[in-house]
């Protein structure tokens, strides 16, 4: 009679420290494969662009281009072919630092940058790279958030052109994101199917239900909290709407939902709560807390005039549909000049 065998009774401990070291050396692997590929790809696009832009004519350069693409397809593939390389030599002109490239290639894939290049403004291109790689978003994601402008809607996109590059450079060498770069407007939550009439509670339950979507769209590293966060104060009970956590800003995020136009009596009731929220949720180590308004509608002349595009209150406006993108275009290019505008006159002043 075969005597039975015991498995021992660490059998689960023993497996979860294998399997935690295969994908750990998964992980290894790909990022070293990864790596490869984009320095690759940057180094050929390199060494064909002294070809495109020397001292050659340029018809002469892109037939040395055509005849080593044509060659290295029929060694290595389709990967290889004009398409691949022409978008290779792109990387590199618009890519030309490299230790730019080798941050980004931390968190970003050769498919990311492929998403990236056919942005034509710089800044813009910079602002999607980094905020990908800080929030370590997928491609899909990254082509979602192009779709709908983020980079027009985030406040970032509105102030000077220095402000813009130094903002995005210390978020992709330093990790440090800045209130300008999470502040948006108008916020897209066509996600929430919210259709024709409907109340605060039913916003408010809308965005709890889809909190996954809507913490997508406010950025990573956002941590809900709170709903309904009450107090008492001279004997009078008060409720905040909804009260988050950014972990990159390393603020208590509050945000409070209106269905009307902004009134500027919200900014007070806000206020109030934040002093609230400073005196006794703060914690060591944290920044004030700050306070998003989201309204159906707001006055621009209304914001400015009390000073709440530079404070610790910022006004959003939302949008339950998306609107068709030529529209959306329109409305954010007069924005983003008005608001560049007062600035101008405000320097002048």
């Amino acid at each position: 009679m075969k005597k039975e065998i015991l498995i021992a009774d660490n059998i689960d401990n023993i497996y979860d420290e294998i399997n935690a070291l295969i994908r750990e050396k998964k992980t290894n692997v790909k990022k070293v494969v990864n790596d490869a590929i984009i320095s690759l790809n940057w180094g050929i696009g390199k060494r064909l662009s002294v070809e495109l832009t020397g001292n050659n004519k340029p018809e002469y350069g892109k037939k040395v281009v055509a005849e080593v693409s044509k060659r290295l397809e029929q060694e290595y593939g389709s990967g290889f072919d004009k398409t691949s390389i022409s978008r290779m030599i792109k990387f590199y002109q618009e890519f030309p630092d490299f230790e730019k490239v080798a941050t980004l290639s931390q968190q970003l894939t050769w498919s990311h940058f492929v998403e990236i290049l056919p942005i034509q403004d710089e800044l813009k291109r910079d602002f999607y790279a980094a905020m990908c790689m800080q929030e370590n978003r997928s491609v899909r994601t990254l082509r979602e958030r192009k779709k709908s402008m983020l980079y027009e809607r985030t406040a970032i996109s509105k102030k000077p052109e220095e402000t813009i590059k130094n903002e995005i450079a210390e978020l992709r060498d330093d990790g440090k994101m800045s209130l300008d770069l999470f502040y948006r407007d108008p916020y897209m939550l066509d996600f929430l199917g919210l259709r024709d009439t409907y109340s605060e509670k039913d916003l408010e339950n809308a965005i709890l239900a889809e909190l996954e979507k809507f913490i997508l769209e406010m950025g990573s590293d956002f941590a809900f909290l709170a709903r309904q966060k009450h107090f008492v104060l001279d004997g009078k009970d008060y409720y905040m709407d909804l009260l988050f956590y950014h972990r990159g800003l390393r603020r208590l995020v509050l945000v409070e939902l209106k269905l009307g136009e902004f009134e500027p009596q919200d900014k007070g009731q806000v206020e109030l709560y934040l002093r609230w929220l400073e005196k006794n949720e703060r914690v060591e180590g944290e920044e004030s807390p700050v306070a998003l308004i989201l309204c159906a509608e707001k006055s621009q002349e209304t914001i400015e005039l009390m000073q709440l595009d530079h404070g610790n209150i910022h006004v959003g406006q939302y949008m339950t549909q998306m609107p068709p993108k030529e529209l959306l275009e329109q409305k954010l290019s007069l924005a983003i000049a008005n608001a560049r505008e007062l600035l101008e006159q405000r320097k002048e002043e």
